[in-house]
């Protein structure tokens, strides 16, 4: 079961491309200026199963998914059980929000399992003081569009980099 806020249908901010996005409920990092505080509530939102999710992700085939919140990476067994069964049904990629650094989550077992079946993973807590409003898909400079599988091979951070859309 996932704790989950809500799932938004054709979203265009959470990721290139039309997405369904997947709020998880619950967030310790609780960011000075997060624009979705009432996130951070790790009982906020309604209990789902993965085979509900499942069926809300497959009505649109065109649209990719992005899993954020509060802070997916506090359910890494629920979320990684969602992501094994995008992938075994789908050809969807997935986008994934963290306030966690992509290196701390190396080192977290239960979080890395789910880190290797992402695609992007944009990391890092917001700081309000690094703020830039001109940035794609996330809100603080401090934070990186992370090529996930490139990472993983390559054993140090590879960025992410669409020339459909410019981002980087």
């Amino acid at each position: 079961m996932l704790q989950i806020i809500s799932i938004i249908e054709d979203t265009m901010v959470d990721g290139p491309g039309f997405r369904t996005a997947i709020y998880a409920a619950g967030c310790k990092h609780q960011c000075k200026g997060c624009h979705n505080p009432q996130s951070w509530d790790f009982k906020a939102g309604r209990a789902m199963t993965t085979d509900q999710i499942m069926q809300i992700i497959k009505q649109d085939p065109f649209a990719n998914v992005s899993f954020s919140g509060g802070d997916p990476m506090y359910q890494p067994e629920g979320f990684a059980e969602l992501a094994q069964a995008i992938r075994s049904q789908t050809n969807k990629t997935i986008w994934c929000w963290t306030g966690f650094s992509f290196e701390m989550l190396l080192r977290m077992p239960k979080q890395r399992e789910l880190l290797e079946l992402i695609d992007v993973l944009v990391d890092g807590p917001y700081v309000e003081a690094l703020r830039d409003t001109d940035l794609l898909f996330r809100g603080s400079r401090n934070q990186r569009l992370i090529d996930v599988k490139a990472s993983l091979k390559a054993g140090n951070v590879v960025l992410y980099y669409d020339p459909m859309t410019m981002v980087s």
